[in-house]
């Protein structure tokens, strides 16, 4: 018998598989290195392969079934031809040699235990290659946008055979195989072909379907093995178990066709957006049933009624990419395709978010492309090299955070994270995404001390390979999805975050504006006789606020880690509390950006958050924390329905100084406008205890001015005093402007009026 090449079924592309004779039968080195899954290219041995034999064509069909005590190959007919297959090896390598015919046909093999049961299997290694060259091309480039419809586990029917594709990444694997429950975990018996230069293994298993755990075996260059999950799985178990799951994301049947076709015609920047920051594990549990999590079904008709109440316009999900450790909240993510399976699976969690459209609520997702963990199953040397981070530790270690850092030079790493990002927003029809510690991605020597870094190639700290993965990501995302947000989590001065990158930009669409953040937490956190000496904190923010499409945060930062509660860090006693917590999230609903809040903030929650346990809603059986609550419901209501909070968040002509130099009184006022110049509203803060009475502010138009809102109001839990509903203008200059009114500026309040003509 003299192999003359190899093919193997009459559906394959025979010039693909084509090679010349070799060897009159397989090299004994070759049974050893099937057998020990160290052969580099399986398909040339095992499968259906063109033979001679007594100067005749012949075939010839091999299969490694180490489970099998007998085999036989069954060609198709009627009635079926069963043709024994002998054992070659005793570890389970079957040959049979075909004399009675020369051309390919398609076959099964049925296999007999020792225990006597009988198994039909398709063989698959005799089937072709399922990527095209294109797609190894554009992957290769950097440039397969959608590469999570080609790697991974896709159930599919190939040749005319049902199973599943498997195909990986580990461009300097010396073999990889295709590990379950299936071939119980033998990496023996499902080796895969890798497909030329472009470091991409696959296979085609027949049989399988959706819900077969799986893994990849991988040999490394130094012999050793290693089992990894899938860094394109869509699906996972739940931790501590770590296993990838063969599972469909494109079943769930959408209605939210009116929401996306409206929010793809829309400017975001435009409309009112008031976020929800959520952490689903901690915002409600279920204490009667051992304090367990809610499921994302669970979670649907609750939490957007209470989003729906309360007038926020978005929901952002910290992270619910998979990760192993609860602790880290979602930032260390182990599956960049996988919501993790705490809540329920990927079915539900489209459920949720397709609620939430249908009742008119975005959902923004936590999305983290700076750093991941080095958890041994996940992408941490991945092949056994350093192929999703870097080598050189100073490049590719976050130390403070004990995690490792993407290689963005790489095409196909940024190619791995801009279809993750692609993904979420198509699979799962997220609206935006809140990419999560951008600084840490654009300097070098972040967090880093002298001779801790690399200095880039022209010696500074920039990234600049982040920086162009960030640009690049950003153009993609918006050339796919326009009506979407991208959302920087940025802290330091960095110019042009969210500007275009035609203009130098970085190309996201709001940046968090930590400054302000921090600036207004410093300044409530005085005691008010001491505020007029750090009044500057208070005005500063607005001499950068149109510099950037900023968002305004009170994240889970602020109050995480020692920090307290938000209503715990205002000075004064319990009344005075809620009061400078009412003042300060109206002076951030006034103040020009977008509205970001944390859940627990709007309640007055006064313990700092705990991500093992539910928010304190009983708290709500107290006024105090039910007036507070009410005063933000309102507030997110007037909110949406004043276009002149948020119609011109990022041009100096929507806001408008009438008098910030009262610092001794603790008082600043301003004009927040709309594109209609008759559309404004005027704006006072009080952030003293002491009731200024007949104080006189200056406005731009004789009118009655209505007050919209005031937190002082007995509804919120206030003293109650106030202006009975409005002032009329008077004919007096004050302030730079023609006219005035005279108002009461209860303490520690903030006042919106609104002129009527």
């Amino acid at each position: 018998m003299r192999l003359r090449g190899f093919c193997s079924a009459p559906h394959c592309s025979p010039t693909y598989n084509r090679r010349k004779a070799l060897m009159k039968k397989v090299h004994p080195d070759y049974i050893k290195k099937i057998i020990a899954a160290e052969h580099h290219d399986p398909f040339s041995v095992l499968g259906m392969h063109e033979a001679e034999s007594g100067g005749k064509r012949a075939l010839v069909v091999r299969a490694f079934l180490p489970e099998a005590d007998k085999a036989f190959v069954v060609a198709g007919g009627q009635p079926p031809e069963e043709i024994p297959m002998s054992k070659i090896h005793d570890s389970g390598l079957f040959e049979c040699l075909i004399k009675n015919k020369s051309t390919f046909f398609p076959y099964t093999i049925r296999t007999i235990a020792s225990s006597g049961s009988t198994k039909i299997l398709h063989d698959p290694y005799c089937l072709p290659p399922v990527l095209s060259d294109y797609d190894l091309h554009l992957f290769a480039e950097g440039n397969h946008h959608k590469i999570y419809e080609k790697l991974g586990a896709h159930a599919m029917v190939h040749a005319g055979v049902a199973g599943v594709l498997f195909a990986v990444w580990a461009p300097n694997a010396l073999r990889v195989s295709v590990v379950g429950n299936f071939n119980d975990w033998d990496g023996r018996c499902h080796t895969m072909r890798v497909r030329g230069s472009f470091g991409i293994w696959e296979l085609f298993v027949p049989e399988l379907a959706e819900g077969e755990f799986y893994k990849y075996e991988i040999k490394a260059r130094d012999g050793s093995l290693i089992t990894k999950a899938d860094p394109y799985a869509f699906y996972s178990e739940t931790r501590p178990k770590t296993a990838s799951i063969v599972y469909a994301v494109d079943t769930h049947s959408w209605k939210d066709g009116k929401w996306i076709a409206r929010r793809d015609r829309s400017d975001p920047l435009k409309q009112p957006i008031s976020v929800y920051e959520v952490h689903l594990g901690s915002w409600m549990r279920v204490p009667e049933e051992d304090n367990r999590f809610l499921t994302y079904r669970e979670l649907a008709p609750k939490l957007i009624a209470y989003v729906e109440e309360m007038g926020y316009t978005h929901i952002e999900f910290m992270p619910v990419l998979a990760h192993p450790y609860d602790a880290s909240w979602g930032y260390q993510v182990t599956g960049y395709f996988s919501p993790t399976p705490r809540f329920g699976p990927p079915e539900d969690l489209m459920y949720l978010i397709d609620r939430c459209h249908q009742h008119g609520i975005g959902v923004i997702l936590d999305w983290v492309p700076a750093h991941f963990p080095k958890d041994a199953h996940a992408l941490a040397q991945f092949d056994g090299s350093f192929l999703y981070e870097h080598a050189d530790t100073r490049k590719g270690e976050h130390r403070e955070w004990g995690t490792l850092v993407f290689n963005y030079g790489r095409n196909e790493v940024r190619n791995f994270l801009i279809s993750s990002a692609l993904f979420w927003l198509d699979t799962y029809h997220f609206d935006g995404l809140r990419v999560d510690a951008v600084a840490s991605m654009l300097y070098l020597d972040y967090s880093r001390e002298p001779g801790e870094w690399v200095p880039n190639q022209f010696g500074g700290n920039e990234n600049l390979e982040a920086i162009a993965f960030l640009k690049k990501l950003n153009e993609i995302v918006y050339r796919y999805f326009p009506g979407t947000l991208m959302i920087a989590e940025e802290s330091t001065a960095w110019q042009g975050v969210s500007r275009p990158t035609w203009l130098g930009g970085l190309g996201f669409g709001l940046k968090w504006n930590m400054g302000w953040m921090h600036d207004t937490l410093e300044y409530f956190s005085k005691e008010p006789v001491h505020r007029k000496y750090h009044h500057h904190n208070l005005t500063f923010s607005l001499l950068y606020a149109f510099y950037e499409n900023f968002i305004l945060p009170f994240s889970h930062d602020e109050v995480v880690h020692g920090k307290g509660s938000l209503l715990g860090k205002m000075p004064g006693d319990v009344w005075q509390k809620f009061a400078n917590q009412r003042l300060l999230f109206g002076y951030m609903f006034c103040h020009p950006g977008k509205k970001h809040l944390f859940m627990g903030n709007d309640i007055g929650q006064w313990s700092e958050w705990d991500h093992n346990a539910s928010l304190d809603w009983h708290l709500l059986a107290y006024a105090p924390h039910r007036s507070l609550q009410r005063f933000v419901r309102d507030l997110n209501h007037l909110y949406r329905a004043e276009p002149a909070l948020y119609e011109i968040d990022f041009q100096h002509s929507g806001f408008e100084w009438i008098d910030f130099h009262d610092a001794d009184a603790g008082i600043i006022s301003f004009i927040r406008k709309a594109h209609d110049p008759w559309d404004f509203v005027v704006v006072a803060c009080n952030f003293t205890p002491v009731p200024r009475l007949d104080y006189r502010i200056g406005v731009p138009l004789p009118a009655f001015y209505r007050e919209l809102l005031n937190s002082d109001s007995a509804h919120y839990g206030g003293s109650n005093r106030g202006n009975s509903g409005g002032a009329q203008a008077d004919a007096i200059p004050w302030s730079g402007k023609p006219c005035s009114i005279t108002v009461v500026l209860p303490p520690l309040s903030i006042l919106i009026f609104k002129p009527e003509f």
